[in-house]
């Protein structure tokens, strides 16, 4: 009995051994001929035949319809076996022509020992059509006696060229790759790792030096990159891009950016710069050309940043719109002497009328009834000093000096825009925060992509962050009308049928090649309808020669492009009136409601007397 137990416990031990063994090579079996399938038959094709990469192409990258603005199209690398070759004079001679080369790069190219040498990079197929149709002419021409002097060895090589069907269109933002394939700038560069596919491997018969035809096969197949969507629309993307290169070329300005923007997504419906350049040839393209100039230009705003310190005044319940201030000329502070752009006697403002007239005398007086620190941190929730998130490359910060290295002109510096700097993708975010009953976004110009299996994923949304109250919001955006009213500094941005409502900055230029001001920042930041905004598109032209005026410059650009955009995106006319709000003392007067502000400035006293100051 003891025996049969001991029997049968053995039996189960060798079923037990068996069925580990058999559960071992099962595993193995998987992992040999299903995990390392492909890395097995690559390195069986190395050992019986030659193997060469499959190049894959880029992701496309396009706008929010689809339209291409980068795709890869086939080519051919044009290559050669340099043992074939048996007299590198002649031969470069012959090749030299046809594919458009000096003599002597196709000898270089030729000479040698190398079974793998390149002659010609992305070729275009019918290059290599014609070179091989001339050689295949050539050597049937030859006779028994000749047969050694037969022109062999090339042969051509699958491979992919970056093309940029809009030109310069969008070659700021899209970028361009560099010869190896590589983004070098722009989305082609930022998102490079997402857009570059994955190369595969083929294997091949070889046959003096060449492949066999049909000795191909393909071990791994090549995968192509991610697409990208862009949030562009290049139908606006050409209208923006006309009107700032028409008003740069005109002004003789050095460069120009036009933003349009949904506040309230944050998508970018265009981005246009001038100059600009082209990217499918960029040979001889300087760095200049090439920078993306709305995130990686800083300059100081000048009076399109007076809207933070009012937005500011307001929401600390400072001054309300109808506030009246005694504006002069000028106005010393911490041993300076500031002063509005034109002379003017001293007059007596509304806080809207301070905006409309963009005086600065005014805005440094409603600057003052807030502390350092407390203009400072709206600066920074209006994103001052800050990445604006938008994954462009190379984007600046700009410069917002902590309060701690503040002197005593740095205050009434900062309250009418200057003393820091922005971007042009800064400054129109702050415009889509009043825009958006202050809620400030994250701006995008990327949409969502596409993988190769056709699935589209959008963006997650960016973040958003309260800056001002609704409130605040909304007053400002009936203040800021009045800068495009016929009293105001923009009346050249109006679209009739519709309120828009924006504001002007004509700053001092700092020249980094001096880090002395020299020249003028132009520009005009609005939105439209004002009452409930669709869009925002900012305007900054630097450096304009002559007029230099953020409203003359700026003003049309605006309405040209604005006005396309709503046309475009079938907004409706304004059905709302505009309720004026006072400018001056005599219109306060004239509305029979005279407010002060909440607390007087310096020691100047409040006085109600009819006001105009000359439009800057």
């Amino acid at each position: 009995m003891g025996s049969l137990l001991l029997a049968h416990k053995r039996i189960k031990f060798l079923i037990v051994l068996c069925l580990v063994f058999i559960l071992f090579f099962a595993v193995r079996l998987v992992q040999i001929q299903v995990i390392q399938a492909n890395s097995y038959k690559v390195r069986a094709a190395n050992e019986m035949e030659s193997t060469r990469t499959i190049p894959a192409p880029r992701g496309d990258i396009t706008d929010i319809n689809g339209v291409s603005f980068a795709r890869s199209v086939s080519a051919i690398n044009i290559v050669v076996d340099q043992t074939q070759i048996t007299d590198a004079p002649r031969v470069a001679n012959f090749v030299a022509p046809i594919l458009g080369l000096s003599v002597a790069e196709v000898q270089s190219a030729i000479s040698g020992v190398k079974k793998y040498s390149m002659v010609y990079k992305n070729a275009k197929p019918a290059m290599w059509d014609s070179l091989t149709n001339a050689l295949a002419s050539y050597n049937s021409t030859l006779d028994s006696r000749h047969f050694d002097q037969r022109i062999i060895g090339f042969f051509a090589e699958r491979g992919y060229i970056r093309e940029y069907p809009s030109g310069s269109l969008t070659s700021s933002l899209i970028g361009f790759v560099r010869e190896d394939g590589v983004g070098a700038s722009g989305i082609e560069s930022s998102m490079n790792s997402l857009i570059t596919g994955t190369a595969g491997r083929y294997s091949y018969a070889r046959g003096l030096g060449a492949e066999i035809p049909g000795s191909q096969s393909e071990i791994i197949a090549a995968k192509q990159g991610t697409s990208v969507r862009l949030t562009i629309d290049r139908d606006i993307q050409w209208i923006a891009s006309k009107a700032i290169a028409d008003v740069v070329s005109k002004s003789h300005a050095a460069n120009g950016t036009v933003i349009v923007m949904d506040p309230k997504t944050g998508a970018i419906l265009a981005h246009a710069t001038a100059p600009t350049f082209d990217p499918n040839n960029t040979k001889k393209v300087s760095q200049y050309l090439m920078r993306n100039p709305s995130v990686q230009d800083v300059y100081e705003p000048g009076s399109t940043g007076k809207v933070m310190t009012l937005a500011a005044a307001l929401e600390e319940n400072k001054i309300t719109a109808q506030s009246v201030f005694s504006v002069p000329y000028q106005i010393k502070r911490g041993g300076d002497t500031f002063h509005d752009h034109e002379h003017h006697p001293t007059q007596q403002l509304t806080s809207a009328g301070i905006l409309a007239v963009s005086s600065n005398t005014g805005t440094i007086q409603i600057g003052e009834l807030l502390s350092n620190n407390t203009l400072y941190s709206y600066l920074s929730k209006f994103g001052i000093g800050q990445n604006t998130g938008s994954g462009l490359p190379g984007e600046s910060r700009g410069i917002l000096h902590p309060v701690s290295q503040w002197s005593g002109t740095t205050a009434p510096t900062v309250a009418f825009g200057q003393g820091y700097s922005v971007t042009a993708m800064q400054a129109t975010s702050v415009f889509a925060t009043i825009a958006n009953d202050g809620v400030r976004v994250t701006p995008t110009v990327i949409a969502g992509t596409t993988d190769t299996s056709g699935k589209f994923t959008a963006r997650n949304l960016g973040k958003s962050e309260r800056v001002i109250s609704q409130s605040t919001a909304e007053t400002m955006r009936k203040m800021m009308e009045g800068v495009v009213s016929a009293n105001g500094t923009a009346p050249s941005a109006a679209i009739p049928g519709y309120r828009v409502a924006g504001k002007t900055g004509t700053a001092m230029r700092i020249d980094p090649s001096c880090g002395c001001y020299s020249g003028y920042t132009a520009s005009f930041i609005g939105f439209a309808p004002a009452d409930k905004p669709k869009y925002v598109i900012s305007v900054t032209i630097q450096d304009p020669k002559g007029a230099h005026y953020g409203g003359s410059l700026g003003g049309p650009v605006f309405k040209e492009v604005m006005t396309f955009v709503l046309q475009s995106e079938h907004v409706a006319p304004t059905g709302t009136k505009l309720e004026p709000v006072a400018l001056n003392a005599s219109q306060l007067r004239t509305q029979k409601k005279v407010e002060v502000p909440s607390k007087p400035s310096d020691n100047k006293k409040t006085e109600i007397a009819q006001a105009s100051v000359k439009k800057r």
